[in-house]
């Protein structure tokens, strides 16, 4: 589904991400992880198209992506989240889900001219409505009972469950999610994993970045680790955890071999 070759980005002197490879078969999930700064995020952007690699490729499908835009990656089915929730504050929660179906609307056309005819009940509005009520019953009662309020009124929790509900509005072959649960407590933090479960189950690809180590190794075939830019380590779950070099970069060099099993 995805591959990245020899991917890198650098900003003056120093390179965010070097020489990365990284492969995503069809409907599996894998994370990437790494301290702050180690450049998990910076390959996020150049994947979606947010910034444009030194060097490298990156292919979706087999096909060469590399330097497309972001509004062309999410006509080939790639959707993504900010490791900073990013919704429009002043749409109402329904809105600001139906802006995920922007890549079935005037295919080129501006983004206004999409909202318009969704808004002022284009013929295709009665229809994408129904999906987006369809995605947001994903979450339980924790919006479809806030459809109508507007994003800044929601807790923050809720406003990143209306930025992932926007992103399974485009329905994504390939999903990006930038530390879905940053700022959750314990029980909004189960409910997170408890939905990416469900749409890994259902068969959606999903590349993930996630701090929360014990939620990477309870979803993840396969963990990617990042530091410095760099690649330090790859391989299944609990091989990672264990990996000196991987511990070594979360708690420094003194806590090798002081990690209980």
């Amino acid at each position: 589904m995805l591959a990245v070759q020899g991917l890198t980005r650098r900003f003056g002197g120093l390179t965010a991400v070097d020489r990365i490879d990284l492969a995503v078969e069809p409907g599996t999930l894998v994370s990437v992880i790494g301290p702050n700064g180690a450049g998990k995020t910076t390959l996020f952007n150049l994947i979606a198209g947010q910034d444009r690699p030194d060097a490298g490729r990156v292919a979706l499908d087999g096909r060469d992506a590399t330097g497309f835009s972001p509004e062309r990656m999410a006509r080939l089915g790639l959707a993504r989240t900010f490791q900073h929730g990013r919704v429009f504050a002043n749409l109402s929660v329904i809105e600001n889900v139906l802006v995920g179906a922007h890549t079935r609307l005037r295919p080129g056309g501006p983004l206004r001219e999409v909202m318009g005819a969704l808004f002022r009940g284009g013929a295709e509005a009665p229809e994408l409505r129904e999906q987006a009520l369809a995605v947001l019953a994903r979450f339980g009662d924790r919006l479809l009972p806030r459809l109508d309020q507007p994003a800044f009124s929601l807790s923050y929790a809720n406003r990143r469950r209306v930025e992932i509900a926007r992103a399974l509005m485009l329905r994504p072959r390939l999903l990006l999610l930038d530390e879905p649960t940053a700022g959750m407590n314990q029980t909004e933090t189960a409910e997170m994993l408890a939905l990416v479960r469900d749409l890994k189950a259902a068969g959606l690809t999903i590349l993930l970045i996630e701090h929360k180590l014990d939620m990477v190794m309870q979803l993840s075939e396969r963990v990617v680790v990042l530091d410095d830019g760099r690649r330090i380590a790859e391989g299944a779950p609990e091989a990672v955890r264990h990996d000196p070099r991987v511990v070594e970069a979360y708690l420094g060099a003194s806590a090798v071999g002081r990690v209980p099993a």
